[in-house]
């Protein structure tokens, strides 16, 4: 029995040592096995300390390198008063030229009360921002609105030092400036390209911000082609960073990790006034162009092809054929304008222009502007499904806008689904609206609100030419083409708002 109870103990713990053998193995490595694996984490955190390290002195050398450009700006604007507030009849007896024994009776005036340290009643405004030099010769970069209207610009420098500066020149629409010192040797900034910045790589934010001077923040490129409304109608292409951008930084350099400048820091996206993560930059590439111009002639000139455009939808692009959302669709031509003249049409896709893919409007509407007027350039765009290119002579770009007034007129109903009030565009309508007299469509007087035409875009004023391929003459001949179209599949409107032609796109939802 004992025998047989040995036995059994003995083939229990040989079949425990061969199902749990290599748990075995382990308990007794353990030790090894830790100092082992602490090891590794030692190797493992040296190296990634070695490639923070690296990092770091990326930063700390790109820093090192850019801030000796990076200058502050301020600028002076003397507010003028009149005098004669001095002087009003009336009010009290002039001080001017009154001996001091009669001046204690009537004590000071009023607005030397206000104004006691102003010499001729001219109060000043200061404003603070940063610029970067681009020449050794005393040119230096900044934003317009750090200029605009200034009486005096005083450049102060990495070491302290202080110059005058004069307003070279300014574009309202960039919001570009150029300012000069005088001044030799200084250490100019290198520019690189900003057409070769990605989404996602490093940068640096160089300025002034809140009187901060030489200030060091770093982030990423958030975005490109940002158009943010800021410029007012301006050309606007911004780097968006998350680099810490606040009032003061504007003018000043945003910078890759290779020292080189590829913009100009010039707008925040805040609620509070201060940074919250989204700031906007003139990419240098348009910075650079625009300061060539004002550096040689002192003024901006841009290039215009004489059509209109807009960005595709989904359903517009699908009513043209067209696969994609990537393009500019011309919406009106101007008359014996260089795109008339070239051959371009309402409905054309512009895809390339001068051999860079067109991807939206403002794209297009950017790379026109920065052509130099009497060049030749190649636009390549689709129609009716086919490819087609052509060559137009860019002219230059005027300050006329094209006007349109309001119109009266009774009521017609339209189709139900569009919820519109329209009447005939007649020749008198037509010439009111700056339009030519055999202007055919239909006048619309009346949107109602949430209805399908309202949601589509419509707006009172509006003059509806066509629907679909159909060109309206009637009343009678929009009711007709409506009907007959599938507005459940949307149907594709060429209309006329300001004088300038654009399409929208209807569909009642189901």
């Amino acid at each position: 029995m004992k025998n047989t109870l040995r036995m059994s103990m003995l083939v229990a713990a040989v079949a425990f040592g061969a199902a749990g053998g290599s748990a075995a193995v382990t308990w007794w490595n353990t030790p090894w096995t830790r100092t082992s694996v602490a090891q590794e984490r030692v190797a493992l955190i040296r190296q990634n300390l070695a490639r923070a390290n690296d990092f770091s002195e990326a930063f700390k050398l790109t820093a090192q390198a850019v801030r000796p450009s990076v200058v502050s700006i301020s600028s002076v604007k003397k507010a003028k008063f009149d005098t004669r507030l001095r002087q009003r009849p009336g009010a009290r007896p002039d001080m001017q030229g009154m001996p001091d024994e009669l001046r204690r009776f009537f004590g000071d005036s009023p607005f030397e009360r206000m104004f006691p340290q102003m010499p001729d009643g001219e109060p000043s405004q200061e404003g603070l921002g940063s610029g970067v030099i681009v020449s050794a010769d005393g040119y230096i970069l900044t934003n317009n609105h750090v200029v605009s209207g200034a009486d005096e610009v005083t450049v102060t420098f990495a070491d302290g030092k202080q110059l005058k500066a004069k307003i070279v020149g300014a574009d309202k629409a960039t919001d570009v400036a150029v300012v000069k010192v005088d001044a030799q040797g200084l250490p100019a900034a290198v520019l690189g390209d900003s057409d070769s910045v990605a989404v996602g790589e490093w940068v640096l934010a160089v300025g002034s911000p809140l009187g901060f001077d030489q200030t060091v923040t770093s982030g990423i490129i958030s975005a490109k082609g940002r158009q943010v409304g800021v410029t007012n109608g301006g050309y606007e292409d911004f780097l968006q960073t998350d680099c810490a951008i606040n009032p003061g930084n504007s003018g000043g350099p945003l910078v890759n990790l290779r020292g080189e400048v590829i913009g100009i820091n010039t707008a925040i996206a805040s609620r509070s006034g201060g940074f919250s993560g989204i700031g906007f930059a003139i990419p240098v590439n348009m910075a650079q162009s625009i300061m060539s111009q004002i550096r040689s002639t002192g003024k901006v000139t841009r290039g215009r092809i004489g059509a209109a455009i807009q960005d595709l939808t989904e359903d517009l692009a699908k009513s043209f054929g067209y696969e994609g959302r990537e393009g500019a669709l011309v919406g009106d031509v101007v008359p014996n304008s260089p795109a008339a003249k070239a051959g371009l049409q309402a409905g054309d896709i512009v895809v390339k222009f001068q051999g860079k893919p067109v991807k939206t409007s403002s794209q297009l509407r950017n790379a026109v502007a920065a052509t130099a007027p009497d060049t030749t350039a190649e636009i390549e765009f689709i129609r009716d499904g086919k490819p087609v290119t052509v060559k137009v002579h860019v002219g230059a770009l005027s300050e006329d806008d094209v006007a349109a007034s309001a119109a009266d007129g009774g009521e017609t109903p339209t189709p139900e689904s569009l919820g519109l009030a329209v009447l005939p565009l007649t020749s008198e309508l037509a010439k009111q609206r700056g339009l030519k007299e055999s202007t055919t469509g239909m006048l619309v007087t009346g949107v109602q609100p949430g209805s399908v035409g309202d949601r589509a875009g419509l707006r009172e004023g509006d003059i509806v030419v066509s629907v679909g391929n159909q060109t309206l003459r009637s009343v009678d001949d929009f009711r007709k083409t409506m009907t007959s179209q599938n507005l459940a599949a949307g149907v594709r409107l060429q209309i006329v708002r300001d004088g300038v032609t654009r399409f929208l796109f209807v569909r009642v939802n189901n």
